[in-house]
This record gives C-alpha cells, sequence and structure tokens, in this order.
C-alpha cells in the first residue's frame, strides 16, 4: 500500500438508526453498532462511516441538528463515542464521522433566536434571511427549489423568509459569519480530539450561496450550475478545514459529499483541500461498456491531476437500493468492478447481503421528501429499512426480541439476514468476504493508469499498469469465454466455468 490509509481503503456506511437497536427503542444506537464492530472486521473492511447520532428532533433521520457536539441520548452518550473509537481501532480500523454543517434544526438555539428577533436582527444573521417580494412580502425572495421538493425559503411571519435547501425544519446556516465559521471549527476540532480519524462533510457543496440571491434562469433543471451549490467560495471553506485536518496526526481524512460529473468534484481534492469527494454519478450508469469506460476514465483524469484517486459508492442511504438499481448480478459485477479500480470505495450496510428495496406503506414512510413531493416521489426510506441479522421474524436480530423497528421490515427479511448466508459460499456476503481480502493483495497499491484490453462487445477488460491481474467485466446478455484473459480465475461475481455469465465480473491472472 502507498500513500495515507484512505487513498484505497473501503468504508462501510453505518446507517446508525438502522444498523443495530440495542435498548429495544426501535432506532439503531451506539451500542448496537459497537456490539456489530466484530461481522464489520470479520467482512474486510478498512474504515467505518457512521451517520449521525447528535441531538435531532429526527425530521430528516439525524441530518436536523440541535447540538453538533453532543449526543441524542437515544443513540448513546459521549461515552459510548469514546468507546466505539476505541474499539474501532482495536480492532485495526478507522472510524468517520458525519457532519452536517450546511444548516441546523429549526429546534437549535440559534435558530430558536432568530425566530423570536425581528427583522435586520443579529439573530438572523447567522443565517441566510431575506424580505419576501410582493406586496407585504408574502412571495419567496427568489424561485429556488428545495432539493427535497417545494420553494426553498419558508416565511418567519414578519415579512422574512429563511433559506433551507432541505426541509423547512433544516434552515442553512450562513457560512460567511464570523460566529458560525467559529463554531464549525469547534465541532471539527471536537471530533478529531475524541480520535476519530476522519469527517464526511454533508451537503458538502452547499456551503457558499451567491450573496445576491439571482433568480435561477428559466429552464433551469436539477444538475445545472445553481447559485447556492459548488460556487468557488466553498473552497476556501474547506482549505481552512483541511489545515485543521493536517494538524492532527495520523493521515486524517476530509470526504467530501459531493453530486456531479468530475468536473465538480475535482477541486475538493486539490492538494490543499481533502482526501476524497464522493463520485455518485455511476450509481446512475446503466450496464453498458461505453458509459462505464469513458466515466471511469474521465473520473481517473479528474482526480489523478490533483494527486488523488476517485472514491466510487457502490451505495448509500440517499439512493436506491444497488440490486433495485443493477439488479441482483449486476450489484455484485459492479462491485468486483469497482473493487479492482484504482481508488476508494464505500459500500452502503445491507448491501453485502443484497438486500432489497421495501416497498413501504404510505403512513410507515418517515422521510420528508415524500410529504414536500405531495407524495410523487417516495423518498429514501425504502433502502433504510433496519438490517436483518437472523432468521425468523421480526425484527430479525436488528433488536431485542418484541422491539419494534422504527421502519417495518417486510415479511421474509430474514431471508437475506448475515444468519442465513453466513455459510452460503453463493451469497452475496459471501463474495464481499472473499473480494475484500483479495483486492488487498492483487489490486490494492497498483498502478493507477488502467491497460485496456481488447475485450468482447457489451464487454470491458483492463489491467492496472502493464502488467498483473486482469478484471473482465460482462455487461451483455451472452455468456463470454474468460480464458484469453487469464489461466486462473481468482473470483467472479457469479459462480463461472468456462464463461463468465452475462452481467458479471472475474477477476483473472
Amino acid at each position: 500500500m502507498t500513500g495515507p490509509w484512505w487513498r484505497e481503503a473501503v468504508t462501510y456506511e453505518v446507517y446508525l438508526r438502522s444498523f443495530a437497536d440495542a435498548d429495544g427503542d426501535g432506532l439503531g444506537d451506539l451500542p448496537g453498532l459497537r456490539s456489530r464492530l466484530p461481522y464489520l472486521a470479520a467482512l474486510g473492511v478498512d474504515a467505518v462511516w457512521v451517520t449521525p447520532f447528535y441531538p435531532s428532533p429526527d425530521h430528516d433521520t439525524g441530518y436536523d441538528v440541535v447540538d453538533h457536539r453532543n449526543v441524542d441520548p437515544r443513540l448513546g452518550t459521549l461515552d459510548d463515542v469514546d468507546r466505539l473509537v476505541a474499539d474501532v481501532h482495536r480492532l485495526g480500523l478507522r472510524v468517520l464521522v458525519d457532519l452536517v454543517l450546511n444548516h441546523v434544526s429549526s429546534a437549535h438555539p440559534w435558530f430558536v433566536a432568530a425566530r423570536a428577533a425581528g427583522p435586520g436582527s443579529p439573530e438572523r444573521g447567522r443565517f441566510h434571511v431575506r424580505p419576501g417580494r410582493g406586496p407585504a412580502g408574502v412571495d419567496p425572495p427568489n424561485n429556488w427549489p428545495s432539493i427535497f421538493g417545494g420553494p426553498a425559503w419558508a416565511p418567519f411571519g414578519d415579512g422574512d423568509w429563511y433559506l433551507h435547501l432541505f426541509d423547512a425544519e433544516q434552515p442553512d446556516l450562513r457560512h460567511e459569519h464570523p460566529e458560525v465559521a467559529a463554531d464549525a471549527l469547534a465541532t471539527l476540532r471536537f471530533w478529531l480530539d475524541r480520535g476519530v480519524d476522519g469527517i464526511r462533510f454533508d451537503a458538502a457543496g452547499s456551503l457558499s450561496k451567491d450573496p445576491a440571491y439571482p433568480d435561477l434562469p428559466d429552464g433551469w433543471q436539477p444538475g445545472d450550475p445553481a447559485p447556492y451549490s459548488d460556487r468557488d467560495e466553498v473552497h476556501h471553506i474547506y482549505r481552512r478545514w483541511a489545515r485543521e485536518l493536517a494538524s492532527y496526526p495520523g493521515d486524517r481524512l476530509g470526504v467530501a459529499e459531493t453530486w456531479g460529473p468530475p468536473g465538480v468534484l475535482a477541486p475538493y481534492l486539490r492538494p490543499d483541500e481533502l482526501g476524497q469527494a464522493f463520485a455518485m454519478d455511476p450509481l446512475y450508469w446503466p450496464l453498458r461498456a461505453r458509459p462505464w469506460r469513458d466515466g471511469v476514465e474521465a473520473l481517473l483524469a479528474a482526480t489523478t491531476r490533483h494527486g488523488r484517486l476517485p472514491t466510487w459508492v457502490h451505495g448509500s442511504h440517499d439512493v436506491r437500493r444497488a440490486v433495485a438499481r443493477w439488479g441482483p448480478g449486476g450489484a455484485r459485477a459492479v462491485l468486483l468492478l469497482m473493487l479492482a479500480l484504482p481508488g476508494a470505495v464505500y459500500l452502503y450496510a445491507g448491501d453485502e447481503l443484497g438486500v432489497p428495496e421495501v416497498a413501504l406503506a404510505d403512513d410507515a414512510i418517515r422521510d420528508p421528501v415524500y410529504r414536500r413531493s405531495g407524495g410523487t416521489d417516495r423518498g429514501r426510506d425504502g433502502a433504510r429499512v433496519p438490517l436483518p441479522w437472523t432468521e425468523g421474524g421480526p425484527p430479525y436480530g436488528f433488536g431485542p426480541a418484541g422491539s419494534t423497528p422504527w421502519l417495518p421490515q417486510p415479511a421474509g427479511w430474514g431471508a437475506h439476514s448475515v444468519a442465513r448466508q453466513r455459510h452460503d459460499r453463493t451469497s452475496p456476503l459471501a463474495l464481499t468476504r472473499a473480494a475484500l481480502p483479495l483486492r488487498g493483495t492483487w489490486w490494492r497499491g497498483r498502478p493507477a493508469e488502467l491497460t485496456w484490453r481488447d475485450a468482447p462487445d457489451r464487454c470491458l477488460a483492463f489491467r492496472r499498469g502493464p502488467d498483473g491481474p486482469t478484471c473482465l467485466v460482462n455487461l451483455g446478455d451472452a455468456p463470454v469465454d474468460w480464458r484469453p484473459y487469464g489461466d486462473r480465475m481468482l473470483l467472479a461475481s457469479t459462480p463461472a466455468d468456462g464463461k463468465l455469465p452475462a452481467h458479471a465480473t472475474a477477476w483473472l491472472v
């Protein structure tokens, strides 16, 4: 291995509320996570990313934070965090925490004070506040949309409006305000002082907005450049935080949650900024050879020019389950493809089990996206259903017998459980457990330059550098002969004899 520990690390995203519930209140918690750490160590991951555990009213499942430097008592204590960090390090792993610094909860003391104060008050200066348009300010200040649906502005009721790029209960902070900047830095130091190995910066591109608050042009579509996302000024913030990360020992990692093409994420990876920036576009690439080859080459070119590598995201709590996006075979094939490529990989909890997307009843959905879209977008809860650890009936080992998980688990959920798959050599879990150590032996640390080999139509074949193993990916509908690419198959995403099945990946030497 060359470079810092995170350069080609495999990080496992623990969606805390759905991972393991120790006390039976229906919510996954820090003690529950600690009890399952041996499972993660045996899986072979390098690091664990823990989603927010801070005090929150849960309008957006913990991403609406009341106190960034404390723990929600439903989820544990600060002592539990310290024990978690110690346990993770004892197992030879690293731990990342999730900082939500673009916005706070509407129950945060700063916003409570801003709501009570009047227009023009200092309390409102910490937020993006503008007078409304139209008679008596009854219309929003501009036409910016919320990412969760509807307008991005909500009224105070006195002519002023506040910006919320997400839910109305998540008012956006003004990072130009000295108190906001100082508080964010204090939060960063607080968790680094407790020994965490890295920070995932939520909504990384949203921390700077155009102070003129211009309207979006006619014809604007989500994904187009916007005056509230990925502006040049946001990089001043990350350079400041990167200096703080660098002042601590142990190659502390800063990773940006970025959405967009290579040109959007690459600036976050400049030598004086962060170590990783999420490549989320591959989550939506179809299983066709040309989009993957072109996309991989573009991401490698954009990241290596800054001395970094791509950060491949196989799954996330913000998108549908991998098997829903690519199919069961495709999800396994993409996992082996990503593990062979240069860079880091993020694996979402449950995708190593191949759990499906769950169709929840309307009254079970908690995601504010569902409410704000008027029910037209069912949101992200289908990928957040608490994990099945055991067979039998609910809660399938997620919590104590008789407890009720915060999202309902479907009938038969135990068929996807760790217990069911533990001794099944053909299971998704067995594939993941086999792939991660093999990756360390055969792929990690190899050259970042890809040598593309001739391949059948609808297939990809490459080495990293001029020699070494070959990764063969069959994205077609018919089997292909793998023997021209190696004498021995190290691993295949689907059992293969002389031919590699459709929608499958093999590692060959």
